[in-house]
């Protein structure tokens, strides 16, 4: 049986953005898409548009001198254009060291991701590493 097309379009995004291919990553994405980062860091808040969002993606690279590895585990559908997405994340900054499980949701439209929810396994963790 194949995988559901917005299972795909997620694995794509993924291998997108570990291989840091921003390009590949612009095309997944609608122009108007908002990533949700959760916590009280400096990358929380709501990251509108295409641009805005891969800026964030810039930003985790370049925070964290390239360390960032995000190891996809399982993207559950529902076929009604939302998609989860189970990672393990691994990073170095300033001298800490980050390995923690998140989720993504996505919202999809057509073959678009329009909206991305991020939640974390501990937000004080995380606020913590990123400030």
């Amino acid at each position: 049986m194949a995988e559901h097309p917005h299972a795909a379009l997620v694995r794509r995004g993924y291998e997108a953005f570990v291989s840091g291919d921003m390009d590949a990553m612009a095309g997944l994405l609608a122009a108007d898409v908002t990533h949700h980062v959760p916590g009280g860091n400096p990358l929380s808040g709501d990251h509108k548009g295409r641009d805005a969002v891969l800026d964030l993606y810039r930003r985790l690279g370049e925070e964290t001198g390239g360390t960032m590895r995000a190891e996809l585990q399982r993207v559950l559908v529902d076929g009604r254009g939302h998609a989860v997405s189970v990672h393990r994340w691994t990073a170095t900054r300033k001298g800490r060291a980050l390995d923690s499980t998140a989720v993504l949701v996505f919202r999809i439209l057509g073959d678009r991701i329009t909206d991305i929810d991020e939640c974390v396994e501990d937000m004080d963790v995380e606020d913590a590493f990123w400030s």
